[in-house]
């Protein structure tokens, strides 16, 4: 590699939004982890994968807004606690990805089986492999201050490291690039096979295609199908765009506006997945908003005050869509 850059001066209208993401991202992850512990009966396996991606999502935030509150101008003990801890949960966030991805595809293309196995190997590839590779950086000191030209104020790959581009690679980037690939791959695999199934079901039971109330479910599944990885790709691949500058030594890596929309990318994840999981998905939505409803009406203490009269507390409203987790066909729907 080549010189590297000048660093990257902040200002500090980025460091406000960039901050900003990660307290919405914090925020996203912490609601999704929340919706899990209350609601038994949303636990379907794709929630669960789910809740580990949120985890790996919320310490990611929790690091990058540190770093970025800090802007480290050199490598200190924290820059590198800092950089390792956001090595460690961004790539166990890009594993998670990968692994909801490659679940949904083996159970609903394949038609395969899936046990406590196939969530056992998830869990040694997407926690075990990022902590492998973060604590070999660490122990041979690549992790420390990166001008910011490949990050946004946080710590990453040192900036003094000979072999950087490796490291770079290794702890994010030949992980990020892989998702790029294998997210879209799968989800366009899962959707056509969906497609020729909805095709047999119109074939040969024609009033589902026309039940008013299958269509939108289907619909809504089909736009999060083709979402997920859109969003991903949409999020992550400025920073991808701020590596190859600065692979290529060209000035425009300092660029403001790519600056703020790498800074988002890297730390909206987890509240872009509480958008789309949480408040675009019906199912929680409905417990959501029946629980705020019953908390406001404990507040105001409505029982006593109105024993006689016909306002009542509204129960949480049971929807057809809780379904059981151990069936194959609610997949999508809690999803």
């Amino acid at each position: 590699m080549s010189a590297p850059l000048p660093p990257t001066e902040l200002y500090a209208s980025e460091r406000a939004v960039v901050l900003v993401s990660c307290v919405l991202s914090f925020l996203g992850s912490s609601l999704l982890v929340c919706t899990h512990a209350l609601w038994p009966e949303l636990r379907t396996r794709p929630r669960q994968l789910l809740l580990y991606l949120s985890l790996a999502d919320l310490l990611s935030a929790l690091s990058y807004f540190y770093g970025v509150l800090q802007d480290f101008d050199r490598t200190s003990w924290d820059c590198v606690l800092q950089g390792a801890l956001s090595t460690f949960s961004n790539t166990s966030s890009f594993f998670w990805t990968m692994a909801i991805a490659l679940y949904l595809y083996v159970t609903i293309v394949r038609g395969s089986p899936t046990g406590t196995g196939l969530l056992c190997c998830f869990h040694v590839v997407s926690w075990g492999v990022p902590f492998g590779i973060t604590v070999a950086a660490v122990a041979l000191k690549k992790i420390g201050y990166d001008a910011s030209n490949v990050s946004v104020g946080w710590c990453w790959v040192n900036l003094d490291a000979e072999d950087r581009l490796l490291w770079m690679l290794l702890t994010g980037k030949v992980w990020e690039i892989l998702a790029y690939v294998t997210l879209p791959v799968l989800y366009i695999l899962i959707k056509k096979h969906i497609n020729r199934a909805h095709a047999a079901l119109s074939e040969y039971r024609p009033i589902l295609s026309r039940a008013p109330a299958f269509q939108p479910r289907t619909s809504i599944a089909d736009k999060k199908l083709i979402l997920i990885p859109v969003i991903f790709i949409i999020l992550r691949i400025w920073s991808t765009v701020r590596f190859i500058l600065t692979l290529c030594n060209s000035p425009a890596v300092q660029n403001s506006v790519l600056v703020v929309l790498h800074g988002i990318g890297n730390t909206f994840q987890g509240g872009a997945n509480c958008i789309m999981f949480v408040l675009c998905t019906r199912v929680v939505q409905t417990r959501l908003f029946s629980s705020i409803c019953c908390c406001h009406c404990d507040e105001l203490d409505w029982p006593l005050q109105r024993s006689n009269s016909s306002w009542q507390c509204p129960e949480p409203h049971k929807n057809k869509d809780v379904l059981d987790p151990e069936r194959a066909k609610p997949l999508l729907s809690s999803t």
